[in-house]
């Protein structure tokens, strides 16, 4: 074997100048995007009316709420785990993707003629589940859809799609609710998602034909994953999101604070807003955070955003309530959430075999998960325990060790390219 070039950036080199004008938004690119962009405005409508659904419409205590969002959030986790051993069969990755899109849909839409607490908690735990399954699908076939040198910007492209589907989402949801009321909106949710997954068949249609062959035997590949680079990265990944606090925690942080100058209800409107900014930033970095892993290297994105949350969230622990402020710290937590989203999925298509990519993208998707759901638990408890700049304090310091890991140098073995391992 042949040495290649040392992969230290962690993204695949480029060739000259001929690469850097290859074009990376191609009809399959585009198509993945629309559908995250549909997808994510469609379920979004009934994530932002859930509340109010069960407690005012179906007289459902606040606690039912979050026992629902928890199974929902849980068994996602095992479902995108289970989803990267089903996304390694090229042609299954292709069903899974559309029938993942198509089934979160209808069931999210559901909700909407629901009659009691337990059959929103199926629908919903449903719906994340089948979300679940499809992540590493899609992620696997932007892989498929681009060569390894715009990985970077495809990547960016999609999660800027997702988080535009993110703003849209809720403001449809407030239109909707005016114009029709709750059950109605959620029920017309299931129409953006049936378009995402038309979108994916689209984008499809226009990848390259397979050829027939046997299924690959159902197998999370773990140990061909976590070989090279990508091994040490991924433990760089985990103490990230071990400190990844959900945004629910981020928007009650400037409740808190601005209520007693603003009032309650005035509190709440100027917390979504700021959560509108904070996906606003979010959508704006994820692409020229792309071109960078591209052209820098994602291992280099991935530490600029991991430095900026750290940042953000020490801003979270010790500001106060000036408005100003909190703008910035929502801002700058938002292109880090689109720096890291873009370089985690950059870097492990970058570095995963092709026969193992729907493990990695799984396993990816795993940790994201249960490293959220973790960091939010413990997160809540030091802040009723302790105090609220605790909890952001906490955030921070994983932020530092996942800044630490990532910085580690590589190991003689991990200089060498996927092509000479």
């Amino acid at each position: 074997m042949t040495r290649g070039r040392t992969s230290l950036r962690y993204a695949s080199p480029m060739a000259g100048p001929d690469r850097n004008r290859r074009r990376w938004l191609t009809p399959p690119v585009a198509g993945i995007g629309a559908a995250s962009l549909l997808s994510d405005a469609g379920h979004e409508i009934p994530t932002a009316l859930l509340p109010s659904f069960l407690v005012s419409t179906l007289g459902a205590p606040a606690a039912a709420l979050g026992l629902i969002e928890g199974m929902a959030d849980g068994l996602s986790g095992m479902a995108r785990l289970a989803g990267g051993a089903l996304a390694d069969d090229p042609h299954r990755r292709r069903e899974i993707a559309i029938g993942g899109y198509a089934t979160t849909a209808v069931i999210s839409g559901l909700i909407g003629i629901a009659t009691s607490v337990w059959q929103v908690g199926v629908l919903r735990v449903g719906a994340w589940v089948a979300r679940g399954l499809r992540v590493p699908s899609r992620n696997a076939l932007l892989a498929d859809a681009t060569p390894p040198e715009t990985y970077g910007r495809a990547y960016g492209f999609e999660r800027a799609m997702d988080n535009l589907g993110a703003i849209i989402g809720p403001l449809l949801a407030l239109v909707l609710v005016a114009l029709v009321g709750i059950r109605s909106a959620i029920l017309i949710s299931v129409i953006p998602g049936l378009l995402a997954a038309g979108a994916i068949m689209f984008a499809i249609k226009r990848l390259p034909r397979l050829q027939r062959r046997d299924r690959q035997r159902l197998k999370l590949r773990v140990r061909e994953t976590l070989t090279g680079p990508l091994r040490r990265i991924m433990v760089g990944i985990s103490a990230f999101e071990l400190g990844n606090l959900a945004a629910t925690l981020m928007i009650l942080r400037a409740t808190e604070l601005l209520a007693p100058s603003h009032g309650t209800r005035g509190a709440t409107e100027l917390a979504i807003l700021l959560y509108v900014s904070y996906n606003l930033a979010a959508t704006l970095a994820s692409i020229p955070a792309g071109r960078m892993a591209d052209r820098r290297g994602s291992i280099r994105v991935l530490r600029l955003g991991v430095a900026l949350f750290g940042a953000s969230y020490a801003g979270f622990a010790v500001s106060g309530p000036n408005l100003l402020v909190l703008l910035i710290v929502f801002v700058v937590a938002g292109v880090a959430i689109g720096c890291v989203e873009t370089a985690e999925h950059s870097t492990v298509a970058s570095l995963s075999a092709t026969e193992a990519r729907g493990s990695a993208f799984g396993i990816l998707a795993g940790v994201q998960s249960f490293g959220n759901l973790a960091a939010s638990s413990i997160a809540g408890v030091l802040w009723t325990v302790v105090s609220a700049s605790t909890a952001f304090w906490y955030a921070a310091t994983w932020m530092l060790i996942a800044l630490i890991s990532l910085a580690l140098p590589p190991t003689g073995k991990e200089t060498l390219d996927r092509s000479s391992q």
